[in-house]
């Protein structure tokens, strides 16, 4: 990897005039420097003098020497007891940021911060604007800025568990450093305040409502309107350290915070007993989403292997079903939005979905000036290229839905930005939309609900229903088979 000095200049001037090369080079000299044989591996380094770090905190950074300025940056978090090797190790997040061209910072605690080397998400000393670790994360996002020429308007933090927990809070604290953000088994934006408060968020937080959760987003930056980042929550099923209690919580959070509804725009199965739902904002984009794996218990979802889907190292709290550094990333669009890719081309406008079959989706959309093909994407994974301006995916799944981006490419092969997503649902299969009002008691006992600390909680969405008895009474709405979502308005004729 190259030091920092010669890296920054190599970034500024592949994106420099041949007439500014000379005033670049006068201006940051090059100190004398030994070449090396051969181009440095990258790897993972510390840096240090980042900034005055009230927080204590350590930065190493992963920067693919291929990648150029203007590039993202993704922040990613450990968990308890881990490291930033360990999450540089294990996660996955680097094999895409060689693929897609990104770099990636690893912040730091230690047992000096905290006797178990958590990030203090539940410390407002620590976890608001302007203070302690929080204030540290955003220095580093500083540097790599000056330094790597980061694109300030594409930054991304993830984190695990309680580096989870610190994620929701910067999201909160910081919406205009931090164009999105995934909370993977971690906690909502300050719903602790005390060390003492903190285990009872992790096995039940409080019952608020999506609007008293939204408040607490909206006060961590008070006047700030928008744009607010897009959130993905990542959260195993039995996960009996951060119960899932806390990913519908963030749900609800998030989702008010952008005005949206509950209720998923969309939702659908993916590897690993994984179901996405989806929440779009008012231009149809996807604001929040939800990745509920199922059986899964605390840890972030890796799925070592070759393929491009595929990510990570299994290790103590990296448990194998999904690659979420994968699909967080196609939620972010990091896969198809590097600076010049497609040849500058723009994103193909009018995706539309012109028909549907039990197996299959038609797609059609507006032709781009000096396309020279276009690339289709379902689910976020290229499934062809074609020079037509009109596709018809086949054999799929009856009764599903998935979501379908298009994106031009340009002459060298690369592919530009994707289009706005669209979602196509094939005919037939055999979950209709079914509504069913009883008591919390009763949806257990047939099996669309569980219990866990005492409440009750819809199979699929993981939405709190309240407490487990029989005096509390809901109407549950099944779609597709297996996901229930609560529907107490609108729900229409039911059966317990």
């Amino acid at each position: 990897m190259r030091p920092p000095i010669l890296r920054r200049l190599f970034r500024r001037v592949a994106s420099a005039t041949a007439c500014g090369l000379l005033a670049l080079l006068a201006a940051h000299p090059v100190p004398a420097v030994a070449a090396p044989a051969a181009p440095a591996a990258a790897g993972l380094q510390q840096v240090t003098g980042f900034g005055s770090n009230p927080g204590s905190l350590q930065m190493f950074a992963y920067t693919p020497d291929n990648v150029p300025a203007g590039a993202p940056l993704v922040v990613a978090l450990h968990g308890c007891t881990q490291s930033a090797n360990a999450y540089y190790t294990n996660s996955g997040w680097t094999k895409y940021a060689d693929l897609w061209g990104f770099d990636v910072v690893f912040p730091q605690t230690t047992s000096a911060n905290n006797p178990l080397s958590c990030f203090s998400w539940f410390d407002q000393a620590e976890s608001t604007r302007g203070r302690g670790e929080a204030a540290s994360v955003v220095q580093m996002v500083e540097y790599a800025k000056q330094t790597y020429g980061s694109d300030g308007r594409r930054v991304f933090v993830t984190g695990l568990s309680a580096g989870g927990g610190m994620t929701a809070d910067l999201l909160a604290a910081y919406p205009d450093v931090f164009a999105g953000g995934s909370v993977a088994s971690g906690l909502p934006a300050q719903c602790a305040t005390s060390q003492a408060a903190a285990p009872g968020c992790q096995t039940g937080p409080q019952k608020l409502t999506p609007a008293q959760w939204g408040d607490k987003v909206r006060a961590s930056y008070p006047g700030w309107t928008g744009p607010w980042p897009r959130v993905a929550i990542w959260q195993g099923t039995s996960d009996y350290t951060v119960y899932p209690a806390n990913a519908t919580a963030l749900r609800d959070q998030w989702t008010d915070v952008w005005g949206i509804g509950q209720t998923p725009s969309s939702t659908g199965s993916l590897p690993g007993n994984t179901t996405r739902s989806v929440y779009d904002d008012a231009s149809g984009q996807p604001a929040v989403e939800t990745f509920l794996v199922s059986g899964m218990g605390h840890g972030l979802p890796v799925n070592p292997g070759p393929g491009g889907e595929q990510c990570g190292s299994t290790a103590a709290y990296f448990l194998n079903t999904i690659c979420s550094a994968y699909h967080t990333g196609v939620f972010w669009g990091l896969d198809k939005d590097a600076p010049g890719s497609g040849d500058g081309l723009p994103a193909p406008a009018g995706l539309k979905v012109t028909g549907v079959t039990d197996s299959s989706a038609s797609l059609a959309w507006n032709a781009v000036g000096g396309a020279a093909s276009y690339a289709v994407y379902r689910d976020g994974a290229k499934v062809t290229t074609t020079a037509s301006t009109s596709f018809t995916d086949t054999g799929l799944t009856a009764g599903t839905s998935y979501r379908y981006t298009v994106a031009s490419v340009g002459s060298s092969g690369a592919a530009g930005p994707g289009s706005s997503a669209v979602t196509a649902t094939t005919s037939g299969g055999t979950a209709p939309a079914n509504c069913f009002t009883a008591t919390n008691y009763a949806h257990v006992t047939a099996g669309r609900a569980h219990t866990s600390g005492g409440h009750a909680y819809a199979n699929g969405s993981e939405q709190d229903m309240g407490l487990y008895n029989v005096f509390v009474t809901h109407a549950l709405r099944e779609s597709p088979a297996g996901h229930f979502v609560i529907a107490d308005s609108g729900c229409q004729a039911g059966s317990s």
